[in-house]
């Protein structure tokens, strides 16, 4: 007897990735540690609006940063994660969460954040020397929607263009 068994085609999910790749007239040196320096990270970490009061970096693989971003209407959203890879001007991986104020992670509901997040996304930032300058491209993996991908990419990209400014 013969039978025959259907096999249903096995569909992969798109990977939720979001990329960004900026140009900076900035030797990869100075773009590193704007990344890397708390200093300096607090001066344009968040979209144009935004304000960053409080950065701590623990760069090492297996450390973590804790950071801030204050709302023009002064409310204060933390974030967390833990380094993968570091190699130095070139480039670094962490994971990306949402945290209170103590550096431990929450889910996105704890802001208000509607959307099916994951409790975890992963970032990758490559350093790349281009002419007198840097080519910056940025990975954010696990952002849940098409809207939300849309609000993340502005303000990561009205970051971009504080950091240009910060850097000169």
């Amino acid at each position: 007897m013969y039978t025959a068994t259907v096999h249903k085609p096995v569909v992969k999910p798109l990977k939720r990735e979001l990329v960004i790749t900026h140009v900076f007239k900035a030797p990869r040196e100075q773009v590193w540690k704007a990344w890397t320096n708390p200093g300096i990270m607090i001066r344009w970490w968040g979209p144009k609006s935004y304000t960053s009061p409080a950065f701590k970096i623990d760069l090492r693989v297996g450390g973590t940063y804790v950071g801030c971003m204050r709302t023009p209407q002064g409310k204060d959203i933390w974030s967390t994660g833990t380094y993968r890879k570091i190699v130095p001007q070139e480039r670094l991986v962490f994971t990306d969460s949402f945290a209170d104020e103590h550096g431990n992670a929450v889910p996105a509901s704890y802001y208000g954040m509607t959307g099916n997040w994951p409790p975890e996304l992963l970032v990758t930032v490559i350093f790349e020397e281009q002419g007198d300058g840097t080519r910056m491209t940025l990975r954010h993996a696990g952002i849940p929607t098409d809207r939300l991908r849309e609000l993340t990419e502005v303000g990561w990209k009205e970051s971009f263009h504080k950091l240009a400014r910060v850097l000169g």
